[in-house]
């Protein structure tokens, strides 16, 4: 089972867009693929959404995929709320990940990709090496959130088969 989260709680983000891009390529390749937007329920504490999601999806998960955005530099404090608030042992612990950052700037995100690889392997994950910062994304998109890009969006795809091939071993 994988389960992708897209690690903001801002509603219309570009990071749902990029999220909902990876899941609806998952699908055509996996059989039990999963989204999750923390937008889409309450996280600051032990909420029922969060107990149901956590039962569901989280528990049985064997494989994650973050999309995180920028936010001051790092993670959003959202998506380390969301994981503080769930049973460690039993959603994380020697489980296997994947990171997607975005950000406007030129970094994608590559010191909240690094924080966020440090949180993870202290939850004992393992967290594939090939980590995809994706930069200047509000002017890499389109509207319906398709790459502008043919060679942004071919970084993706790769990114995807190789998260295909981890998840799958």
């Amino acid at each position: 089972m994988v389960t992708i989260i897209s690690g903001t709680n801002r509603v219309g983000s570009n990071t749902r867009k990029i999220a909902q891009y990876y899941y609806d390529a998952l699908k055509l390749e996996l059989k039990d693929v999963h989204f999750i937007s923390l937008e889409d329920f309450e996280c600051h504490w032990r909420s029922e959404d969060l107990v149901k999601i956590e039962k569901e999806l989280l528990i049985p998960t064997e494989t994650f995929l973050f999309v995180m955005p920028e936010y001051n530099g790092t993670f959003p404090g959202i998506l380390k709320t969301f994981v503080d608030n769930t049973d460690i042992r039993k959603a994380w612990w020697f489980k296997k990940a994947m990171i997607v950052g975005l950000a406007d700037g030129r970094g994608g995100n590559l010191r909240g990709i690094d924080q966020w690889t440090n949180v993870l392997h202290y939850l004992k994950m393992m967290v594939h090496h090939n980590k995809l910062p994706l930069s200047n994304i509000s002017k890499s998109l389109n509207a319906d959130g398709s790459f502008k890009k043919i060679a942004l969006k071919s970084e993706v795809d790769s990114q995807i088969e190789d998260f295909i091939e981890f998840s799958t071993k």
